[in-house]
């Protein structure tokens, strides 16, 4: 596709955008007018007359939101990604546009624009926007299928990646790549190659007469980023001379685990490679879930924490909270509260107890404590003691769900890298070791299951954990 066609289509594409979120206002607007009017007809509602400042605003207001798509990458080629992410970065755009009108609103107090209106417009926007991108998706499919639109692809390299790269784009027609061939110098794995594959254009020193005489799009560079710099530095160079795009792959390390993102610095491009701390909008999300029900439940449940507080001090006396620094965000330090369950020099006792220790590995859990007081042992079984943790939730040391903090102590006693990741993200009051047994599982397992839920994290995974947490802790199991 020459440059003038891509940016006529490209042009086209943004005013089709925009085209659909005028029509999601004019849907949410006409719902309001309708309910409102109590049966007023379509006719009716096309009559109204329209202020000329009006129109200005709208212009004005389309403009930002179609700088947000850009920003959201609505315009860029998506022919690698998956559907799910292109849906997302859609809904990811309206929401944003919902609250740049929301701000507009509020600016030029604009009567029409309730907050049913901005709801019925998300959900209109988000739609047509969404099923535009399906839809798009879809024809463009069928037309690369049919053997047009097709980007002409170069592979450098013919490793065993290199290889299985090749393999899944020619799995993958729909994307509309031609597969060109490999380059490469002589190797000793490359006889293997040539018997499984013919495909071999030339070698390094004839790939610049190779970039002159043929059609090129892409490059995709397989080389050892180590012993073959210098060649990729070269064809990088090259590459950029012919104003060919060069696709470099970021699992160049060999990771196991980390998944990876394009990040932008003033300019310049980096992959960031992350097995840990969740990033991006879900996690605001999450942040305004975690303030919102802290708040709640700490107003919500007040009276129950006076009296706790009272019992507590009438049968042990002060202090009523156990303050104690944990290991926290990417081994923040920060300070825990919990209503205090043990005597007052119940540290000091530690040395003299770890040979009861019941848990392997380095955390101390005993069923039977000699240093829990009466009403401790039932604030630790119906888990009231760890409700102050609500003030860390708002202050922001901790999550409601994620893994949980352990002492400084208990953290210096850790003998594998690989459990040092659950640290990576926020700790929390509730999390799958919680509600799968807490205390009468393994360390081990408990290790397991923290990275377990940095894995497969989702805002529906921490939902479910939160459900499951009411009844694991009515139940008391594993409390200790």
């Amino acid at each position: 596709m020459n440059s003038a066609k891509r940016r006529f289509l490209l042009g086209a594409l943004k005013l089709f955008n925009l085209g659909l979120m005028a029509v999601a206002f004019g849907l949410a607007t006409a719902v309001l007018v309708s309910e409102a009017g109590g049966g007023t007809t379509l006719a009716a509602f096309l009559s109204m007359r329209v202020k000329l400042s009006n129109i200005v605003v709208f212009a004005a207001i389309l403009f930002v939101w179609h700088t947000i798509f850009s920003f959201c990458r609505l315009y860029q080629s998506k022919r690698l990604t998956t559907q799910l992410s292109i849906m997302i970065d859609s809904v990811k755009a309206t929401t944003f546009a919902t609250i740049f009108l929301m701000v507009m609103v509020k600016l030029f107090s604009v009567t029409m624009v309730t907050p049913r209106f901005l709801v019925l417009f998300w959900v209109f926007s988000s739609g047509l926007i969404v099923a535009g991108r399906v839809v798009i998706r879809y024809l463009l499919k069928r037309i690369r299928l049919r053997g047009h639109n097709l980007r002409h692809m170069l592979i450098l390299g013919s490793n065993p990646r290199a290889v299985e790269f090749a393999r899944r784009i020619e799995l993958r027609p729909e994307l509309g790549y031609r597969l060109l061939g490999f380059v490469d110098d002589e190797w000793p794995g490359l006889q293997d190659f040539l018997t499984s594959r013919s495909s071999l254009c030339c070698n390094f020193d004839g790939l610049s007469e190779y970039l002159r005489r043929n059609i090129i799009d892409e490059v995709a560079i397989y080389l050892p980023l180590r012993s073959f710099y210098e060649h990729t530095s070269q064809v990088a160079a090259l590459c950029e001379q012919h104003g060919i795009t060069m696709r470099f792959a970021a699992d160049m390390f060999n990771l196991k685990i980390a998944r990876s993102r394009a990040d932008d610095l003033d300019g310049d491009a980096h992959i960031a490679a992350y097995s840990g701390s969740i990033d991006g909008w879900p996690i605001l999300i999450k942040r305004a879930v975690d303030v919102t029900f802290s708040f709640v439940l700490l107003a919500v449940l007040a009276p129950l924490l006076g009296i706790v507080a009272l019992l507590i001090r009438l049968t042990s006396g002060e202090p009523v909270l156990f303050r104690q620094e944990r290991v926290g965000l990417n081994k923040r330090r920060f300070v825990i509260y919990k209503f205090r369950t043990m005597v007052l020099n119940a540290d000091k006792m530690l040395p003299r107890l770890e040979m009861l220790n019941e848990v392997a590995g380095p955390v101390f859990k005993i069923k039977n404590d000699p240093r829990m007081t009466p009403i401790g042992r039932f604030l630790r079984r119906a888990s009231i003691d760890e409700l102050p943790q609500l003030f860390n939730v708002l202050k922001g040391d901790m999550s409601l769900v994620g893994p949980r903090p352990l002492p400084v102590r208990d953290y210096e006693g850790f003998n594998e890298d690989w459990q040092r990741r659950r640290f990576s993200i926020r700790p929390g009051i509730t999390c799958l070791w919680q509600v799968n047994g807490r205390s009468s599982i393994s360390f081990d397992k408990w290790m397991e299951l923290d990275l377990q839920y940095m894995d497969e994290w989702s805002l529906w995974l921490d939902l479910k954990i939160m459900a499951r947490t009411v009844p694991a802790v009515l139940r008391g199991s594993g409390a200790a």
